[in-house]
């Protein structure tokens, strides 16, 4: 059709219109297709549940207050005891309402480079041991009463490493999840116990860093 006669030109417009609905159709499919391919790496991780990252805070041997430890969502899940800290040198994890989980006694034991983890009634629930060093990646190992034993490795000191299962990675520690000052992430796969990774990792950071 004219320029400037009124009517619409049918051909370009339906032309434009599917250009637009193409245009629309392809960015739908890329933004599908990136959240598809997030939701199988969490599958991968976890079994199509999401993992949970919990915020935990550098130097809680030397802490002496009470610390809440929260999760992703900002919710208040568990919480060390400072006074047990500071009278026993004892880290004592309780859930929210104050009901002890588990604790740590600051003593070394007859096996070389090692700290237990202890139930509420004072039994082992595992025992963590430095395993090897080296310039680039440490190694440790977590004896688990009653469960396979875990792996770790990755660089310790600066809160980047990974702990693995029976052929499977079950968390996962690094500062990237958190930009809070002194705090560092731990990332816990669905089904695993998040209580003794935690408390794992509160071993592994008093051990690799005794002059705090």
């Amino acid at each position: 059709m004219r320029a400037g006669s009124g009517l619409v030109d049918t051909e370009h417009a339906d032309t434009a219109g599917v250009s637009a609905w193409a245009l629309l159709d392809n960015w739908e499919q890329e933004m599908f297709g990136r959240e598809r391919r997030q939701e199988r790496r969490e599958e991968r991780r976890g079994g199509g549940d999401v993992v949970t990252h919990y915020q935990m805070r550098q130097r809680m041997i030397s802490i002496g207050d009470d610390y809440v430890i929260e999760n992703d969502r900002g919710e208040r899940v568990f919480k060390l005891d400072g006074k047990a800290l500071r009278v026993r040198k004892t880290i004592v994890f309780e859930d929210i309402d104050g009901r002890e989980l588990c604790k740590i006694q600051e003593r070394m034991l007859h096996v070389k480079d090692s700290m237990e983890i202890e139930d509420p009634g004072g039994r082992r629930m595992a025992m963590v041991q430095k395993a090897m060093v080296d310039p680039v990646r440490e190694r440790w190992t977590v004896r688990v009463e009653g469960g396979p034993d875990l792996r770790v490795e990755g660089n310790i000191v600066d809160h980047e490493y990974t702990i693995e299962g029976d052929r499977q990675r079950v968390a996962e520690v690094s500062k990237r999840w958190f930009r809070v000052r002194d705090t560092y992430g731990v990332e816990v796969a669905p089904g695993e116990n998040d209580i003794l990774i935690l408390a794992t990792t509160a071993v592994i950071d008093t051990m690799a860093h005794p002059d705090r």
